[in-house]
């Protein structure tokens, strides 16, 4: 049976930085006979999160039921249904976007932290499955981790959806052009991330 690799890009601009990186990723992935599918958060209907707590108060493993009626149930059924995941989203304003932290904060589904608690417990955190993160900013690559917080955030979105990180693809100097392109060795770098995530 094919592995499934699912990418899920927070980026406001297709065809992109952060796309083609992604895309390189999943073609390596495909080499190795993986069936892929990217979700462009830009394309999803996602509500905020109102901070109503009601998916966090019921126990067990099984995350719990968001209030919000939108398209988070079938953006996780994907996730559920993976073998491996790519976390993308470009730096903006020294984070991840608003569109990947939106996505972000409706993860809080999978906790339980009931009123009675201090403090929020994962609800599976055993991970289950592999991903590789994947960042791109103005500054040069080594000052992304030091500079953003963006690291961390895809850090934290692949330990609530029990994916380990395997490999991590930063992308400096970004903003240099309006349409900057990947270098060869960089395409091949993430095509051998998709490779290796199969």
């Amino acid at each position: 049976m094919s592995k499934r690799v699912v990418a899920i890009v927070g980026s406001y601009r297709k065809g992109a930085t952060v796309d083609t990186a992604v895309e390189a990723i999943l073609a390596g992935a495909r080499e190795k006979g993986a069936v892929t599918q990217t979700i462009h958060l830009l394309d999803q209907h996602l509500e905020f999160c109102t901070n109503c707590r009601s998916c966090t108060q019921l126990p067990g493993e099984e995350r719990g039921i968001c209030v919000q009626e939108d398209d988070l149930v079938s953006i996780l059924h994907s996730v559920d249904a993976s073998d491996a995941l790519v976390l993308a989203a470009p730096v903006n304003f020294f984070n991840v976007t608003a569109l990947f932290r939106r996505f972000m904060e409706r993860l809080v589904v999978h906790a339980y932290w009931p009123w009675n608690q201090k403090g929020p417990t994962t609800r599976a955190p055993q991970p289950v499955r592999k991903a590789v993160l994947v960042t791109a900013a103005g500054m040069p690559t080594p000052f992304i981790p030091l500079a953003t917080g963006a690291p961390r955030a895809l850090k934290i979105t692949a330990k609530v959806l029990r994916a380990r990180p395997v490999a991590k693809l930063w992308i400096g100097l970004a903003a240099s052009t309006q349409s900057p392109h990947l270098s060869q060795k960089t395409l091949e770098r993430a095509r051998q991330m998709g490779r290796n995530l199969v």
